[in-house]
């Protein structure tokens, strides 16, 4: 039976787990054009190797990171979103969401 090391709930069978694609360093929305805010919502670049992955654990719907070798399958570190995103997302386009989408 294959596992993943959840960060929040600890070793977990992998039937519990949906994967979430590649992460991928998010671009300025304001100055990126529509190309490049397209290219990094619906493209991956599916590298051989290591990459980091979006990973949710389905029963708490907890998103998380795993950095895993795609071409052995061999995970080596599962670790919290919040090693990276170290703090909120105050971008206007994430105001205009927090106001209820009126924008300003």
């Amino acid at each position: 039976m294959k596992q993943l090391c959840c960060p929040l709930n600890g070793l977990r069978n992998i039937s519990e787990f949906l994967y979430g694609g590649e992460y991928h360093a998010k671009p300025d929305q304001i100055s990126c054009s529509a190309r490049d805010w397209a290219e990094h919502v619906f493209f991956d670049e599916n590298n051989a190797g290591l990459v980091i992955e979006w990973w949710c654990h389905l029963p708490t719907s907890y998103w998380f990171l795993v950095e895993r070798n795609t071409v052995s399958d061999e995970i080596l570190r599962s670790f919290p979103c919040s090693d990276i995103y170290k703090q909120r997302d105050d971008s206007p386009a994430s105001a205009s969401r927090d106001k209820g989408g009126q924008g300003e």
